[in-house]
């Protein structure tokens, strides 16, 4: 069994509906969903940008991220994924899934990429962006999507990609997951652990937005206290994840990690684009 026959539109739609059935700490899954936002608005919205992503190489960068925003508001009344293709619309478009195929595709934004992405921002209706200063996704588009994602980086986790390239995604993040899934971890295991791990290592900067960047510190010092107690056995591992999701599910979900669930869907997708993230095997007893 394996991924390869699928089309890049089904690869997407499939990252999107692994990483959010998945039980990760303080995000929605198919065990838990929030007053206001559901597992199935999530697998609706995996269903509709499939077909869009299927254009990936007709359709420019902004063009991309308008199309599967607005596919997602023709089902669900809420944001449920713009982190998500922000994120896998370069990855889907780049030639290659390295630092040299994501730079080919970002050079080549125009200031249409940039307004086609700031109505895409707008439509999506995001929560907790707050505000700035300068290039706020709810003026004026700059002429530059670059120079803008430049100016939200140390606010904004995905925004932080497009100016380095996906590093940190490609890098690190695909590389757990794989890295998860070799050690014999089931493949919702393996997705859980990469995102507790991601957790540790970058203070989720949605968690920061809402709540301040002391409260995201604090989500990533207690990622690393459950990562510390794998070592003690499974009981101690699943109990410490248990805490740490009644935490994050406190203070009506304000501590969501969501842009952490973000850069799971797009290494999920790396996965499938380079073709070494495995489907699940159950064996027959």
């Amino acid at each position: 069994m394996s991924y390869e026959s699928l089309s890049m539109g089904q690869k997407v739609t499939l990252a999107c509906m692994l990483e959010v059935s998945a039980p990760k700490p303080g995000n929605v899954h198919r065990g838990a969903d929030f007053d206001d936002l559901s597992f199935y608005d999530f697998i609706q919205s995996a269903a509709v940008i499939g077909p869009v992503f299927e254009q990936h190489e007709q359709l420019g960068l902004g063009e991309l991220i308008l199309a599967a925003v607005e596919a997602t508001r023709s089902v669900v009344s809420t944001n449920t994924n713009l982190g998500l293709i922000l994120l896998m619309a370069p990855l889907a478009k780049a030639s290659t899934l390295d630092q040299a195929g994501i730079q080919a595709v970002l050079s080549n934004l125009n200031s249409d990429d940039a307004d086609l992405t700031y109505q895409a921002i707008a439509k999506a209706n995001a929560g907790g962006l707050g505000e700035v200063e300068g290039m706020d996704v709810r003026g004026q588009a700059p002429d530059s999507l670059l120079e803008a994602m430049n100016c939200a980086k140390e606010r904004d986790f995905i925004a932080a990609q497009y100016t380095n390239q996906f590093d940190d995604v490609l890098s690190v993040a695909a590389p757990k997951l794989r890295h998860s899934q070799d050690l014999g971890l089931t493949q919702p295991n393996a997705i859980v652990r990469t995102h507790v791990e991601l957790m540790s290592l970058y203070p989720d900067s949605l968690i920061a937005r809402k709540c301040g960047i002391e409260v995201a510190n604090e989500s990533a010092s207690r990622a690393a206290a459950v990562l510390a107690q794998a070592s003690s056995g499974q009981e101690a591992y699943v109990a410490a994840l248990s805490d740490l999701d009644f935490w994050l599910r406190t203070d009506g979900h304000r501590r969501n990690p969501g842009t952490t669930a973000d850069i799971i869907g797009a290494s999920i997708l790396v996965g499938l684009i380079e073709g070494w993230l495995e489907p699940p095997i159950h064996h027959q007893v």
